[in-house]
């Protein structure tokens, strides 16, 4: 029905799209909501959902976008990232954790030239693994990369609105727009990916393209939901680093 529409005017038509995008806005609220800080619930997303749409029916524009629906799916889940991302702003203590982390991976790699494993890891910061763990675990919520992120601000139907470098950047890097300059960030992206070790690289692929929640990937691997939850966290920091270490 959506796509039927070349402009949405009334207020008739205006609940008529909501009505027909609210399975929508709340599928992809539950989608991120393992990213959800204390502060936030599945209800604070689904309603920065149906503003996002209310915002795309505004912006819509059918002489610059291919159509409304895809439009609208785009606004919808950007107003959610952007909600999260937001509210991820992570402890200087955890911070600093992280990019030790991410150091070390880096190091590592270039060292063996291979990923390192998760003992490599856990001896070349000086912890055990259960510390390496825990680590990952916090990481996972403070984090502010995603491939939700990237997946989303490399698309084909947005606005223009967005810096690719924006979400692959730490928050205390220096100088962004220098880099940018210097790579094809989405290519070495696809090289980070690739470079994986299989379990992890079947993790993103899982959850990012063939949508499973972490809970059912668990079950497919035979792992606990946390671990899964472990194992995204550490392949989004391998591809943050490698990424970092090549532009």
């Amino acid at each position: 029905m959506i796509q039927g529409y070349r402009t949405i005017t009334t207020e008739e038509e205006k609940e008529a799209v909501l009505k027909e995008m609210l399975p929508y806005i709340k599928y992809t609220a539950y989608r991120l909501a393992w990213r959800l800080p204390p502060q936030l619930t599945i209800d604070d997303l689904i309603s920065v959902g149906v503003i996002g749409l209310l915002d795309a029916i505004e912006r819509y524009d059918p002489a610059r976008h291919a159509n409304i629906k895809t439009y609208a799916e785009y606004r919808i889940k950007g107003a959610m990232l952007d909600e999260l991302r937001s509210a991820e702003w992570a402890p200087k203590q955890l911070q600093k954790k992280i990019n030790d982390l991410k150091s070390a991976y880096r190091r590592l790699e270039q060292r063996l030239n291979r990923p390192p494993s998760e003992s490599e890891v856990a001896e070349e910061l000086g912890i055990n693994s259960d510390e390496l763990f825990k680590l990952l675990h916090d990481a996972n919520g403070a984090v502010t990369v995603s491939l939700e992120d990237i997946e989303h601000k490399v698309g084909q139907n947005g606005d223009g609105d967005y810096n690719i470098y924006e979400h692959l950047q730490d928050r205390n890097a220096e100088d962004p727009l220098r880099l940018i300059e210097k790579a094809d960030v989405k290519d070495q992206l696809e090289k980070a990916m690739e470079r994986l070790p299989e379990r992890e690289k079947l993790i993103l692929s899982l959850y990012y393209w063939d949508e499973i929640t972490f809970k059912e990937i668990g079950r497919v691997l035979g792992i606990s939901e946390s671990r899964v939850s472990q194992l995204h966290s550490q392949a989004i920091i391998r591809m943050r680093a490698y990424v970092e270490g090549n532009i």
